[in-house]
């Protein structure tokens, strides 16, 4: 196993990008990489889709990625480099690389739909030119592209490609068991990363490596403890604390992860309000309130 391979297991925490009317809150987003490196997640993943990469321009990714680096201490910091064109791509990775991130996380970002051939070759240009791991990120509900198992197998032939973050698995757990397997045979040189945080239990259980979360870049310690129940093979432990936030999971399928947890961290103060870009607002009042609640009773820190 390489070294890019063992840094892509675990658990990697996807923190907020806190964006306020004069740019990004700096002092908030260091506060949140420290928060995560104090309480040893495996890795931070900056501006993926919960840190709002595609609404920064590139001064400011690269920015938010040195901030990143500078505050993760001993943590390695991940760092998402999707954009509309392959060019910019390119760009974002030398930035990323330039400020010493150990590895970035690639989406295929569209306009007009990609076709498989157009991601493939949007990997295979990144990839080439990368000196650190690079984590395929499949995020249909973003990108509005679905991989195919195919497709993964051929990207993850790639040089420097070391992970490959799959958007859920089945709800039964014979079922993920299964799919995890035949992904596990397609793809034995890179690591599986879940992500759907309803799903992570399900997915770590059936021998995922590593789990991609929203919640746990801001409250990192139910994902680390249902990570390292499943890791260290306590399936049952890890699928009650998964089942014990299940109001949390309910909130995330109503409204999406990323308004929730924006309401999660402003209400524990860990950033002000508003803290999305615009046009994002964020959730109205009573829903936050809503959010309120389930944090105070699930008694979340």
């Amino acid at each position: 196993m390489t070294n890019g391979r063992v840094m892509l297991t675990g658990l990697s925490a996807f923190p907020l990008t806190p964006i306020t009317d004069d740019g990004v809150d700096e002092e908030a987003f260091a506060a949140l990489v420290g928060r995560l490196a104090a309480a040893r997640v495996d890795s931070i993943t900056a501006l993926g889709s919960t840190g709002s990469y595609p609404y920064l321009d590139r001064e400011e990714r690269a920015h938010v990625a040195r901030l990143a680096v500078e505050h993760a201490g001993n943590t390695p910091v991940l760092v998402g480099i999707g954009a509309l064109r392959t060019r910019g791509v390119l760009e974002l990775a030398e930035d990323a690389q330039a400020v010493g991130a150990s590895g970035v996380l690639l989406a295929p970002v569209s306009y007009q739909a990609l076709t498989a051939d157009e991601v493939f070759g949007l990997y295979e240009d990144v990839a080439a030119e990368l000196s650190v791991p690079l984590v395929v990120y499949d995020n249909p509900g973003t990108t509005h592209f679905t991989f195919t198992d195919e497709l993964y197998a051929r990207v993850a032939e790639l040089p420097n490609v070391a992970s490959i973050k799959i958007p859920g698995v089945p709800a039964d757990p014979g079922d993920a068991e299964r799919r995890v397997s035949r992904l596990r045979a397609l793809l034995p040189a890179v690591t599986i990363g879940v992500s759907g945080d309803p799903l992570a239990a399900t997915g770590l259980n059936a021998g995922c490596d590593a789990w991609y979360s929203v919640l746990a870049g801001t409250v990192p310690e139910p994902a680390l403890a249902i990570t390292r129940a499943a890791r260290g093979g306590a399936a049952a432990s890890a699928a009650a604390e998964s089942e014990r936030l299940r109001p949390l999971w309910e909130l995330f399928a109503r409204h999406g992860s990323l308004r929730v947890v924006s309401a999660i961290a402003e209400h524990l103060g860990l950033v002000g309000h508003p803290n999305l870009p615009r046009p994002l607002r964020g959730l109205p009042d009573a829903d936050r309130a809503a959010v309120a609640a389930v944090v105070d009773r699930l008694e979340l820190r």
